[in-house]
């Protein structure tokens, strides 16, 4: 098998592909270089470097890959347990990044990614770390300073981009910065103005995804960009002082917008997958539909965060879910609704929403509680009819086995003709992303059992049911 040879410094000769003895039998060492590199480059930061003690052909492979993925989530880990610890492990962190970098050689960069919990004294090495990256032509940038705790993810904004990037110095001399390589920009955490925003989708040709969270320094953003702008996927979350967002990207395809009084789109006609945040309490679904009316129509994934306190005062509840009409989804053929509630409500105000889109082929459906008890109403069956002629896939993250959790699953069994598969997913959804204790693991076991005591003699055996 033939393949390119890299073309490595004078202190690193790798052994050639051809010289090895009768009985080796190592079958992956015997690949190019170039293939082995890109095999490393799929694994994380301390995973490459581990396969240095593989055999001297192995020891400074790790150094050429492509991806730097500097991701540490054990001692993230231990700061969630013991904040105390935040300062030894930000130091012991941004020495093991600084390490890496002083002893990689690769001259281009697919990856670059400092995902941690880092401060504000942290400044100078997070610029110096942005500058190599740029100077390298990185393709998928990925900062992310956001601290995840159970239930929340707490933003902290430690790091403000500065100004030097876009004007071509930094660290005090005139650097050589490159963003026409860019690909995927993603930036959580991080302190910016609109017009760096701006300043990326403008010097950046190849940018096809931008990803921004929790920053303060935007009011007014317009993504639009030049002509030949590229930019498929955009989000925009969590930017408290954001008023409004024109958007114009003749190539979009997926737009997750922010909670703002005004978001305008145009020139939108590949949009097919949008996100609409209605969390909020002055948010409505009736209030941002006439937004998405250019689009609505050709949407093929639609996204809905509903929250059930949103009409009502403070200790008062409503008794079902309360959609507005929807105009008909007929290209729609995946619907996720996150529905935030604190008690036992019924959900077959969802159903509406199914049955506006025809050609729905997965439901998904993750529901947060406050209280996950149990009410003592008794399930109510569904004498009405309305067949679902497309649906294939249902998921219920967050089920618990309440009444509400029953009638819905027995609604979609008794309308959805082509059926293949319930999954049944006991986590709340905000779970899956922490060590979990012994009381959400019993409630979770729970759950598993009386899914298994309500649905499955109900369940046809052309369905798979998937118990997780």
């Amino acid at each position: 098998m033939d393949g390119k040879r890299l073309g490595f410094d004078s202190k690193f000769q790798l052994n050639k592909c051809n010289k090895r003895s009768k009985g080796d039998n190592d079958r992956i060492s015997r690949l190019p270089d170039d293939i082995l590199v890109n095999i490393l480059s799929y694994l994380s930061m301390k995973e490459a470097a581990r396969t240095s003690v593989l055999s001297s052909r192995w020891v400074n492979l790790w150094r050429h890959t492509s991806s730097l993925d500097f991701r540490a989530d054990a001692a993230l880990a231990r700061i969630r347990e013991n904040y105390d610890l935040c300062s030894e492990e930000r130091r012991k962190y941004e020495e093991w990044v600084d390490r890496i970098i002083r002893s990689h050689k690769s001259v281009t960069l697919k990856e670059f990614s400092v995902c941690f919990d880092l401060g504000l004294s942290s400044q100078e090495s997070i610029t110096r770390w942005l500058e190599l990256a740029f100077t390298r032509h990185v393709q998928k940038l990925d900062l992310d300073f956001s601290v995840k705790v159970k239930n929340k993810t707490s933003p902290r904004t430690h790091y403000t981009l500065p100004e030097e990037l876009f004007t071509g110095r930094t660290s005090g001399k005139s650097s050589c910065i490159d963003f026409k390589s860019l690909k995927e920009l993603s930036l959580k955490c991080v302190n910016l103005t609109g017009e760096a925003i701006e300043f990326f989708l403008h010097n950046c040709p190849f940018l096809e995804k931008l990803v921004i969270h929790y920053t303060d320094k935007i009011s007014n953003l317009d993504v639009c960009g030049p002509p030949s702008l590229v930019l498929k996927h955009f989000e925009l979350m969590h930017c408290n002082y954001l008023k409004s967002v024109k958007v114009s990207a003749p190539n979009l395809i997926s737009l997750i917008g922010p909670n703002i009084d005004v978001l305008l789109l145009e020139n939108v006609p590949m949009l097919k997958e949008v996100y609409i945040n209605c969390m909020h309490y002055n948010d409505s679904v009736e209030k941002l539909l006439p937004t998405y009316s250019c689009c609505i129509s050709q949407l093929e994934i639609l996204t809905l965060e509903l929250n059930s306190h949103r009409k009502l005062g403070l200790g008062m509840h409503l008794t079902k879910v309360v959609l507005p009409t929807f105009p008909e989804l007929t290209k729609l053929k995946k619907l996720v609704v996150s529905y935030w509630t604190d008690h036992d409500q019924s959900l077959m105000g969802l159903t509406p929403l199914i049955r506006a889109s025809p050609n729905l082929q997965e439901f998904v459906l993750k529901l947060w509680m406050d209280d996950p008890s149990r009410s003592h109403r008794k399930v109510k069956n569904t004498t009405t009819r309305l067949p679902h002629h497309h649906l294939k896939v249902f998921k219920f993250c967050g089920y618990y086995g309440r009444s509400s959790d029953v009638e819905l699953v027995r609604y979609i069994l008794k309308n959805s003709v082509v059926l293949e598969k319930i999954i049944i997913d006991p986590f709340e959804p905000i779970l899956r992303d922490f060590e979990l204790c012994g009381e959400d693991l019993e409630r979770i076991q729970i759950a598993r059992g009386f899914a298994k005591q309500q649905l499955e003699a109900r369940v046809p055996q052309r369905v798979e049911l998937v118990i997780l």
